[in-house]
């Protein structure tokens, strides 16, 4: 019997990865671009409030379309279960904002002390 060639995985759970090297980056920025073939996603850190310089890019992330369809999904649905467990995510920061009223303390007052 000749040898029969492997069959691809289907189950991700059977996906072995190994993530001994991988960095990890906070970003809090994202910019897309596109061409015919690819999305490029550049990331970066925005510390301003009001953007008065360019932000800069750490982190580069070039795919293809379908595997940025595959990340869409993935990511809808890693949102809504979030979503459903904490409440929506409000997106509009304005809308975030609670004002609270911080407590007021108490007057001082002086304490005659011995002469």
């Amino acid at each position: 019997m000749p040898d029969q060639p492997a069959q691809p995985v289907t189950d991700p759970a059977l996906i072995q990865v190994d993530e001994t090297n991988a960095s990890t980056v906070y970003a809090n920025f994202c910019r897309v671009n596109m061409t015919p073939e690819e999305i490029v996603m550049s990331f970066g850190l925005n510390t301003q409030v009001q953007i008065t310089e360019p932000i800069k890019t750490s982190h580069r992330l070039v795919m293809n379309f379908y595997t940025a369809k595959r990340l869409f999904n993935l990511l809808g649905q890693v949102i809504a279960q979030h979503e459903a467990a904490f409440g929506p995510l409000e997106l509009d920061a304005q809308r975030r904002v609670r004002v609270v009223a911080r407590p007021q303390a108490p007057p001082a007052t002086l304490k005659p002390g011995p002469a």
